[in-house]
C-alpha cells in the first residue's frame, strides 16, 4: 500500500480507539476514585482494599473467606497475604470452620471494630471529591450496579 493511501492511524478501525471502550473511562474513573482514598487510609494504616474488607466485615462481624473473595471480587492468591497483613497488625482474626476445616473464617478483633470510628467520615469526604449533581451521583452508582449484576463473564 502506497503511502498516499494509506490510513492514519486509528481510521482503519475506529473500534479500536481508546475513547471508543466502556473499560477505559470505567478503568480511569475507578483508579480516581481509589486513589482519593488513599490520604485518608494512609494514616491509618489501610490499603483501599484492606477498608473494603473492614467495611465487609464491619457488616457481619464474621465472614468465610471465599465468601468475601466474591462479594468483593477479589481472587484468593490477593486476598490470604492481604488477612494475614491484617491479622498481623490486629484488626482480625482467621481460624478453621469447624463444620469445615478447609474453609477458613475471618473475625474482626475489637481493634478492628474499633477502627469504625475512625473511618465513619471517609464516605462523605470522598463523595465531595465527586462534583456531579447529587441526582447524576445516584444515577451513576445505580447504573454501576445494574451493569456490575448484568456483565457476563
Amino acid at each position: 500500500m502506497s503511502d498516499q493511501n494509506r490510513k492514519q492511524p486509528g481510521e482503519e478501525y475506529p473500534q479500536l480507539k481508546l475513547d471508543s471502550q466502556l473499560c477505559f473511562p470505567l478503568y480511569a474513573c475507578a483508579r480516581k476514585v481509589t486513589n482519593a482514598y488513599g490520604p485518608l487510609l494512609k494514616p491509618l494504616g489501610l490499603t483501599y482494599t484492606q477498608y473494603i474488607v473492614m467495611l465487609a466485615l464491619w457488616e457481619t462481624g464474621k465472614e468465610k473467606v471465599g465468601e468475601l473473595c466474591s462479594r468483593l471480587y477479589l481472587d484468593c492468591g490477593t486476598m490470604t497475604p492481604m488477612l494475614k497483613k491484617m491479622e498481623e497488625s490486629g484488626l482480625l482474626t482467621r481460624c478453621r470452620c469447624k463444620d469445615d476445616e478447609r474453609c477458613v473464617s475471618i473475625c474482626l478483633t475489637e481493634k478492628g471494630w474499633a477502627l469504625r470510628e475512625q473511618v465513619k467520615d471517609i464516605p462523605e469526604k470522598i463523595g465531595g471529591c465527586i462534583t456531579l449533581p447529587q441526582e447524576e451521583t445516584y444515577e451513576l452508582y445505580r447504573l454501576l450496579h445494574k451493569l456490575l449484576d448484568n456483565i457476563e463473564e
